[in-house]
């Protein structure tokens, strides 16, 4: 399986979870063929696509009309089927045909501070055994996230601080945003 450079995806203006860091989240959820898995904040789509190539069932939810049109134009660049939803989580997967999906993976892009419900959504959703995977630039963020792990039984908890920096065509490097990466298993 190729990993997608960054440079590939139809971008614009909308937030990405870049190469480095999406390559560790897949890796974290240890995605494979039959996986159905939710992603939530979808961004670019880029997670969702690099799921979906090592032949995930992916399900998406993004609120933000610009980034959910660049899901679907990444999706049809890729190849890939990806079942997209147009709000916001987990409102939007409380809708009468999606209320009984059950998923094994989920990762998280964004929760559009709607941490404490996406939990609340996953106590039903998310099969025992099934592994979530969040990535964060905020500490809070990070804390609330590690705190609903916690309360909710969640088992096998990874978490990373990651830094990257690139360079650039003059041979400087550019430092990128440090992001955190969760990792854990529900029990």
């Amino acid at each position: 399986m190729k990993n997608i450079k960054d440079s590939e995806f139809i971008r614009g203006e909308v937030p990405m979870t870049k190469f480095n860091i999406r390559s560790l989240s897949i890796a974290h959820l240890q995605i494979e063929k039959g996986d159905k898995c939710l992603d939530i904040g979808g961004g670019t789509g880029s997670v969702s696509v690099e799921a979906a190539l090592q032949g995930a069932d992916v399900l998406t939810v993004e609120f933000d009309k610009t980034a959910y049109a660049l899901i679907k134009e990444n999706a049809k660049k890729f190849g890939v089927k990806i079942n997209l939803i147009l709000g916001k989580a987990p409102e939007a997967l409380l809708a009468a045909e999606y209320k009984d999906l059950q998923f094994n993976k989920c990762f998280i892009g964004g929760s559009g501070g709607e941490l404490k419900n996406i939990f609340d959504y996953l106590e039903s959703h998310l099969k025992k055994g099934g592994i979530i995977c969040a990535n964060f630039i905020l500490i809070k963020n990070l804390n609330e996230f590690l705190g609903l792990l916690e309360k909710h039984g969640y088992t096998e908890i990874e978490a990373d601080l990651i830094q990257t920096a690139s360079m650039g065509r003059a041979g400087l490097f550019k430092g990128e945003n440090p992001i955190y990466i969760v990792r854990a298993c529900k029990s």
